[in-house]
């Protein structure tokens, strides 16, 4: 087989290895599961070894299963989930389970620093808000609630920065990761010690991971991770990226005109800008490796794990048996969905299963008995898009805002033809989707072409290894009815916030 590259991407629910060549096109794919712990309300945890675990699993069985001479992986990258936490003592073992970045336990300590006015002056050092699974919010709460914890850490690391450390020893991060962890500011690329000194965890900046480059080789593979995944030991192993940074990479956006989408656990809207937006703070904000931009993030955890959910824990009779045959979610609803558009349809669909804007909460409005699961699926189709749409009104406003002109969705959604297309009629702008379905492995392969030499730089190698595969038009017979679906939509959200119960 010829040279290849080996990209890894430890996401919400799997662990995914993905084996592409130089030009970028996905040769094979493996999965293997992550386990959630959920050891108290709001906690949302996962243990790092299983994780590992599933890593080494899933990159034994890609080499077995394509019959790969090791010898022809020139690199290996890992790309993860930003903020969460992961805290490894001297040896490299786990001092505590990680966090996941949907963990919400710091958000009473989130309302005193906002009450205080403190969640305001970090934001503007760190130029973006403060919010609950942030990196320096969970530091803080360790050090208040669990403050056994540090005096065994000696390092702070970040998902795909633990799995990179049990392949090599190095415990490092890049630029993407240190954004997305509110602990650096995104246009010096370096930590901020008055933000660790006025959130009261001071003694944690020494345990903080040094910042490398994302496309530099950091170590190669070591004798005890050769063993357990089948690779060479001393294959090069690139730094990599966070994974909203490698999924718009890997959907090829490049410039200020295309709008960055993952349709995945969280709604991930993303704009390019040539400095840090000032004018509305973003949720996340990120250095991105292509001609020194910034990458401005609006999302929530409002996206297509709402559709899944309901497909796993709702749908029952011939699509539930389908689905648990191993067919797709979305192949088995999209002939329902499809025939339903051509039927009225006034159902609102909430994705706010894990926590709507102020409080707001999941659920459907305006089901009738005439109404079939066609209809009720999609119902939550619009219900995403139009969260995602809410997310982007945000991105797009203030003086400093983008104007793109199209949209390149990945994530779960970018599967269905009759989403995308959804995407399209709601937010009334072209959606393109690229070939491939791990987009967060295939950003790190990208970073790897680039650090091995393969490409001179992102530009060269995006522009090499990234190809539109489908491309949705925005149907002006369709943009009148889902505007005012939409203004009904926001203004149920709202009300719905105002008088729900606060958890």
């Amino acid at each position: 087989m010829r040279e290849c590259l080996i990209g890894i991407d430890a996401g919400g629910t799997m662990t995914k290895a993905a084996l592409f060549d130089m030009e970028g096109r996905e040769l094979a794919c493996e999965r293997r599961p992550n386990q959630m712990l959920f050891p108290a309300p709001g906690h949302t945890e996962r243990d790092p070894e299983r994780m590992w675990r599933a890593t080494c699993e899933s990159v034994q069985a890609l080499i077995e299963t394509t019959g790969i001479d090791p010898a022809d992986v020139q690199a290996v990258s890992a790309s993860g989930y930003g903020s969460g936490i992961y805290l490894v003592d001297r040896d490299g073992n786990p001092s505590r389970p990680g966090v996941v970045s949907t963990d919400s336990r710091t958000v009473s300590m989130i309302a005193e620093w906002e009450a205080s006015g403190l969640a305001a002056s970090v934001a503007s050092r760190v130029q973006q808000r403060i919010w609950p699974g942030q990196s320096t919010a969970l530091m803080a709460w360790f050090s208040r609630y669990e403050p056994e914890v540090l005096p065994r850490t000696a390092n702070v690391l970040y998902c795909k920065d633990f799995l990179r450390a049990k392949l090599t020893g190095d415990r490092s991060t890049d630029p993407t990761d240190g954004g997305i962890g509110g602990v650096i500011d995104v246009e010096k690329g370096a930590y901020v010690p008055g933000v660790f000194e006025d959130l009261g965890i001071a003694d944690w900046l020494d345990r903080m991971p040094p910042i490398g480059p994302s496309a530099e080789v950091a170590a190669g593979v070591s004798e005890e991770a050769a063993r357990l995944t089948g690779l060479l030991p001393g294959t090069p192993v690139v730094r990599g990226l966070v994974d909203v940074t490698a999924a718009a990479v890997a959907s090829g956006v490049t410039s200020p005109d295309q709008l960055s989408m993952i349709a995945g656990t969280f709604s991930i809207n993303s704009t390019l800008h040539r400095s840090p937006r000032t004018s509305v703070m973003p949720f996340l904000q990120m250095p991105y490796p292509i001609a020194g931009q910034m990458l401005a993030t609006e999302g929530a955890a409002t996206s297509a794990s709402n559709f899944e959910w309901f497909c796993r824990e709702i749908l029952d009779g011939e699509a539930a048996r389908a689905v648990a045959a191993g067919h797709s979610f979305y192949d088995v609803c999209s002939d329902m969905i499809t025939s339903a558009l051509d039927r009225e349809n006034h159902i609102l669909f909430f994705p706010y299963l894990f926590g709507g804007p102020g409080g707001a909460p999941a659920g459907l409005l305006g089901v009738k008995r005439s109404d079939v699961l066609g209809d009720v699926l999609r119902a939550i189709f619009e219900g995403v898009a139009f969260a995602h749409r809410m997310d982007i009104d945000v991105l797009l406003s203030g003086p400093d805002a983008a104007r793109p002109k199209v949209i390149r969705l990945a994530g779960g959604a970018s599967r269905s033809a009759i989403w995308g297309q959804i995407f399209a009629d709601v937010l009334g702008l072209p959606v393109e989707v690229t070939d491939g379905t791990e987009l967060g492995a295939q950003g790190v392969a990208i970073a790897s072409a680039v650090a091995i030499g393969a490409y001179p730089d992102f530009e060269t190698a995006v522009s090499r290894m990234v190809r539109v595969r489908r491309r949705y038009e925005p149907s002006p017979d369709r943009r009148s009815f889902y505007e005012t679906k939409y203004a009904a939509f926001r203004d149920v959200t709202r009300t719905l916030a105002a008088h729900w119960p606060k958890a």
